[in-house]
């Protein structure tokens, strides 16, 4: 039971830090979702912050760009109007400010 106990947190764990790699693709089709960047922090889902490192990356609206899309865990799509987009972000300069403001919509990152 331990055992069992102790395999499925790992997977948990292995599962969580391997996420927000993104690729942006350019046709909408190839994309796992649609994104689009607002003018107001307040009107985000999502406050995204870029980091630098592909290891600082989480869940929680810290993004790692990558430039080749098998390298990401989604790719995404910058839509050019908010009504086309499944997500609404904005990007923050500061990394502790990159959270979730609406949890309803945090599917599309798992």
């Amino acid at each position: 039971m331990k055992r069992q106990i102790l395999l499925f947190s790992l997977i948990l764990l292995s599962a969580s830090a391997t996420a927000q790699k993104m690729y942006s693709c350019e046709n909408r089709y190839d994309a796992d979702f649609k994104v689009f960047v607002v003018e107001n922090r307040y009107d985000a889902d999502l406050l995204v912050f870029k980091v630098d490192n592909r290891y600082d990356v989480d869940k929680d609206g810290r993004w790692f760009f990558v430039e080749n899309r098998y390298d990401a865990d989604k790719k995404i799509w910058f839509a050019e109007n908010r009504y086309d987009a499944d997500l609404l972000i904005f990007f923050v300069e500061n990394r502790y400010d990159a959270g979730w403001k609406n949890r309803s919509k945090i599917h599309l990152i798992y």
